[in-house]
């Protein structure tokens, strides 16, 4: 009875010290700063600005959830109202540049906010149980204590639902499209890893909640597997066991055109097919040339056989990508085309590709530290084969550059030390555009020596204008992805695993609906402009590349209107034609 008393007396004790529950706000109230200090220009802020952005993200797990939607909106609308009261016209030109581009990003956000939320209203009959999933997430996230016979009952009637929808399945076959079939399984799968996070918080941790929720938790995950294969293979048409096939999920011609607008391009998407096009005849003509010379006369397929054939054996890939980094580099110290940090010359870093990874990036990926790709010996020996024509010395030799000096290890350098806080408004228009703006440069210098160098090149400058092809058809809707990769393979003369491993990285991978189609085009935005001021013999060459890459990450227009010091106003608007008429 004393050691009841005590033990009764001990719980009191620390009820008393428990403090009382107080729930935290539903919404995440944000307010950017009233006022700017704009004497410091627009840095600081535009740090503060990508911070704070940052938090938010790291909040919200979701991205289709409506609670971070509304955040996002109110984030975003709240720096415009800040932007709006500042005195565009008394801002230094620079600081000019920083409001464009601030203004510029956060429209952007909230137009693909839009987006998001539409798609997700076009998925919702699939995905009818969302809302509640989103809630459960959102609870966890504010630490609501849980209420757990009725996060159970909840568990238990969704995985019913999800049953009677499985059943639903072939009576919505003539009313959904593949690619929202294809949609709505991956959000289905993206919802149950969110559930699991939301699980492992409170499981072993607060024994009621293990003890009311274990089962129907795991009945409900497994129903939420099987109905994400149902949708792929049932609706989509994609058999749960063909982890091959691409279905990519295309945005839309007004979706493109939103991304044309943060990108300060003028041209429709129907513009650039025709300028891809244009680019593309270029291509042929050269190609043929090259043909000629290897007396292969006008089938240059064949002599594109010929150089693919030309690879390195097994262990001397990483060698010849050596070798072949430093002959650029000495190509362009001799010819004082761009300043090159003696440090960027030694820490850059080469590591070998996976085979897993191979299978989403076929070819090589670079920056401080280059990525190679080569056959392993556990691979299939017919995909060895294409990794080995796919990677031979002349395809590696045109973009070897690219990854490193004067490519992506030299443009990460400087924009790390010059105007960092401008990776806010990183864009491939200028990180890839530079890279191939730099293939087309050394062309016209004469880095090719030999008609298989020039073949080399010549296939990845045919492969760019695929990609805006490809990219914007498949946007578009007019192309399927199948179609996306025999075009790879009939016109541009890819290894089929190849260009099924480019499309899979296009449409499956995360990459923005532009990306790939950035490359040629900020290329040309690039060559446009060096024509501008270094053939008009406004600027050296090496000084021309250098202010390029001490101004920082920006859609190109804005690079030049950087150097040209134009006139701006806080509603910017493109009208830069880079191409003259397509």
């Amino acid at each position: 009875m004393i050691r009841c008393c005590i033990g009764f007396g001990i719980a009191l004790a620390l009820a008393a010290q428990t403090p009382p529950h107080v729930a935290r706000a539903k919404e995440i109230v944000y307010a950017a700063p009233d006022s700017l200090d704009t004497s410091i220009g627009l840095r600081a802020h535009i740090e503060r600005y990508r911070t704070d952005r940052t938090a938010l993200t790291r909040y919200y797990k979701v991205d289709e959830a409506p609670q971070r939607i509304k955040a996002f909106r109110r984030f975003n609308n709240s720096w415009l109202k800040t932007l709006a009261v500042l005195s565009f016209s008394s801002l230094p030109h620079d600081a000019q540049v920083d409001h464009v581009l601030l203004t510029n990003i956060i429209q952007l956000d909230l137009r693909r906010l839009q987006q998001v939320e539409e798609r997700m209203t076009e998925a919702l009959p699939l995905l009818p149980f969302a809302p509640e999933i989103f809630e459960l997430i959102d609870n966890r996230v504010r630490v609501e204590p849980p209420d757990s016979p009725k996060i159970a009952a909840t568990l238990f009637r969704l995985e019913k639902q999800i049953a009677g929808l499985r059943k639903e399945i072939p009576s919505r076959k003539s009313t959904i499209k593949p690619t929202t079939a294809n949609r709505a399984a991956r959000l289905a799968r993206e919802f149950l890893t969110a559930l699991k996070e939301w699980n492992t918080f409170y499981n072993g941790y607060d024994p009621s909640f293990s003890w009311w929720t274990a089962e129907p938790f795991a009945k409900l995950g497994k129903a939420m597997e099987t109905y994400a294969d149902d949708l792929r293979e049932k609706l989509a048409g994609v058999p749960k066991t063909d982890l091959d096939s691409i279905l990519g999920d295309p945005i839309g011609a007004a979706a493109l055109r939103d991304e044309l607008r943060f990108e300060l391009v003028p041209y429709s998407p129907e513009d650039l097919v025709k300028i891809a096009e244009k680019e593309f005849a270029w291509c042929d003509r050269e190609m043929l040339k090259a043909s000629r010379e290897l007396g292969f006369g006008d089938d240059w397929k064949k002599a594109l056989e010929h150089v693919k054939n030309l690879y390195v054996p097994p262990g001397q890939q990483a060698t010849l990508v050596r070798d072949q980094v430093f002959e650029a580099i000495d190509f362009l110290e001799k010819r004082n085309l761009v300043t090159i940090p003696a440090y960027t010359k030694d820490i850059w870093r080469m590591r070998m590709m996976t085979p897993a990874e191979q299978r989403i990036n076929p070819f090589f990926l670079g920056g401080e530290q280059i990525i190679v790709s080569f056959p392993t010996a556990e691979m299939p020996h017919e995909v060895k084969l294409m990794s080995l024509r796919g990677n031979n010395i002349h395809f590696s030799r045109a973009t070897v550059h690219h990854e490193v000096i004067p490519g992506h290890h030299l443009q990460t350098y400087m924009t790390q030390r010059f105007r960092p806080y401008r990776r806010a408004f990183e864009t491939p228009f200028w990180i890839e555009g530079w890279a191939l703006y730099w293939e087309m440069r050394l062309w016209d210098l004469g880095f090719p020596q030999t008609p298989e160098n020039r073949i080399g090149m010549l296939f990845w400058r045919m492969h760019r204008c695929a990609r805006i092809l490809f990219s914007l058809n498949f946007h578009l809707e007019k192309w399927t992805a199948a179609q996306c990769v025999d075009f790879l393979v009939d016109r541009v003369g890819h290894e089929r695993e190849n260009a099924a491993a480019e499309v899979r990285r296009s449409f499956e991978a995360n990459y923005s609906p532009l990306y790939q189609a950035a490359y040629m085009l900020g290329g040309l935005q690039f060559r446009a402009l060096h024509t501008e001021l270094v053939a008009s013999g406004k600027m050296t060459e090496r000084a021309f590349h250098d202010a390029i890459l001490q101004s920082g990450s920006m859609p190109v227009e804005m690079v030049r209107a950087s150097l040209l010091k134009q006139p701006l106003t806080p509603v910017f608007q493109s009208s830069w034609r880079f191409y003259g008429q397509p």
